[in-house]
């Protein structure tokens, strides 16, 4: 099993198998990332996922029921990769039960509803995608290459493929000028994507990325920790998803909660509000990261 350059995956893909299919990020254009920068976007040769595929097989075997295929938005790759690689899957790994992947809502929109239907028939199960925000304003600001509408449209599709959906949302994200713009925005499109999964991380100026740059020439303000709080509270309290199970476990965030939404919207809050007026104590910064 070979891996190029950093490797990243959600939390709850802790313990996958991870297989690298895909170098870097197809769009890798958003201002506030920086795992992929030092890439170059490019599919893996086929022969030498495989061959990962086969060698990950005899070493773990048996024990790999969940994997994770990397790099930034994988479901980029066309259908003929993907089937490949998830017939492989299928033979190499007997206990297989899910496999997922990061995506973007233009990778969801360039698959058809027919490719979308082959690749869950063929095992792949999820998907990671993070709008970050669902204020138009702020999308744009961000370079996220989609709107509002045509994330909407991305989860609509996905669904009706079958293929459930994991969102994520980026605190912080509209600086403070559009933090309540950002933060209702966020929590409606929540309920129009209509996630299995939702995540709330809480956004890093990392050194080198445009947003850096924008908050050095004074064009970019992030909001201080109240407001993300506050940004916190907007969200759960507007969002109406079906039934989605809502964590903020995420290392970047001040505040660790796991829950459901809408069920436990009114426990979830309490504890945000207790936070709030400082009842409960925050992570320091200390134990904060990427």
């Amino acid at each position: 099993m070979r891996y190029e350059g950093d490797i990243y995956r959600p939390p709850s893909e802790a313990n996958s198998y991870i297989l690298q299919a895909t170098i870097g990020c197809s769009w890798n254009a958003c201002t506030y990332c920086a795992m992929y920068r030092a890439k170059s976007f490019r599919v893996r040769d086929l022969d030498e996922t495989l061959r990962d595929v086969r060698d990950a097989a005899r070493e773990l075997g048996p024990r790999v029921d969940k994997i994770f295929v990397a790099d930034g938005d994988a479901l980029a790759m066309d259908l003929g990769h993907w089937e490949a690689i998830l017939d492989a899957c299928r033979e190499s790994f007997p206990r297989l039960r899910r496999v997922s992947a990061y995506a973007t809502a233009m990778n969801l929109l360039e698959k058809t509803p027919e490719e979308l239907a082959r690749l869950r028939e063929l095992g792949l199960t999820l998907l990671y995608i993070g709008p970050e925000s669902g204020d138009d304003t702020t999308l744009k600001k961000i370079a996220k290459g989609a709107g509002f509408e045509q994330h909407a449209e991305a989860a609509k599709r996905a669904h009706a493929a079958g293929i459930k959906l994991s969102a994520i949302f980026l605190l912080g994200a509209g600086g403070l000028e559009r933090s309540a713009e950002h933060a209702a925005g966020s929590a409606r499109l929540a309920t129009a994507m209509d996630p299995r999964f939702v995540s709330l991380l809480t956004l890093t100026v990392v050194p080198g990325t445009p947003i850096a740059t924008l908050e050095q020439r004074g064009k970019f303000e992030l909001p201080e920790i109240e407001g993300l709080m506050r940004e916190l509270r907007t969200f759960v309290d507007v969002a109406q998803p079906t039934d989605a199970v809502f964590r903020t476990n995420h290392a970047s965030n001040y505040l660790p909660l796991e829950g459901r939404l809408p069920r436990d919207r009114e426990r979830i809050l309490e504890v945000v509000d207790a936070a709030l007026s400082g009842n409960i104590p925050l992570k320091p910064e200390w134990a904060r990261g990427l």
